[in-house]
């Protein structure tokens, strides 16, 4: 890097690590899935990202320490729900510790019932492909058998807090 004002931080300090990934930004999403016992299970993640588009793969990881990691390391299906720039307050639910939280969340029941988060952005449904280690996470890739988006802006978290995004001038998404 050039320019002056750049510090050279020591990777194995885990908070300045931490600041430094969150300057990438990215969408956020509620990854659910259902337990053997029909309970639905749901998380926030923003480490999801597109892995293929021929084969349809999708990737995204837990943390080895998250209450719900041995239901998704069971689950053989899950979906991804990109989340909305008005939904912070599901961000914010599924990122928490309640023990219910989808009581008075609209869902509907997706490809082997998994609960889809109705007024989502997008929608992902994936049967799971594959699990691989990933340090103190998994990284969980996805077959994705059936989807669906409106046209609504997407929530996006950086730097620490929520962000809303907006069309840069003079570019257009192709």
């Amino acid at each position: 890097m050039t320019s002056s004002s750049v510090t050279t931080q020591d990777p194995s300090d885990l908070r300045a690590l931490r600041d430094v990934l969150g300057s990438f930004v990215t969408g956020v999403t509620v990854v659910t899935t259902l337990d053997t016992d029909g309970t639905r299970w749901g998380l926030t993640a923003n480490s999801f990202s597109s892995l293929s588009l021929d084969p349809p793969l999708i990737v995204w990881s837990q943390s080895l320490n998250a209450r719900s990691h041995p239901v998704f390391r069971r689950a053989q299906r899950f979906a991804i729900n990109i989340l909305t720039e008005d939904q912070i307050d599901l961000a914010q639910r599924f990122a928490g510790r309640s023990p219910d939280k989808f009581e008075g969340v609209a869902t509907v029941a997706g490809l082997g019932d998994v609960p889809l988060i109705d007024g989502a952005l997008a929608v992902l449904e994936c049967v799971r492909e594959s699990i691989f280690p990933g340090g103190d996470h998994v990284l969980f890739v996805g077959r994705v058998e059936r989807m669906a988006s409106r046209p609504l802006r997407p929530l996006a978290f950086g730097q620490g807090g929520y962000l809303v995004t907006q069309s840069h001038n003079g570019s257009a998404m192709v």
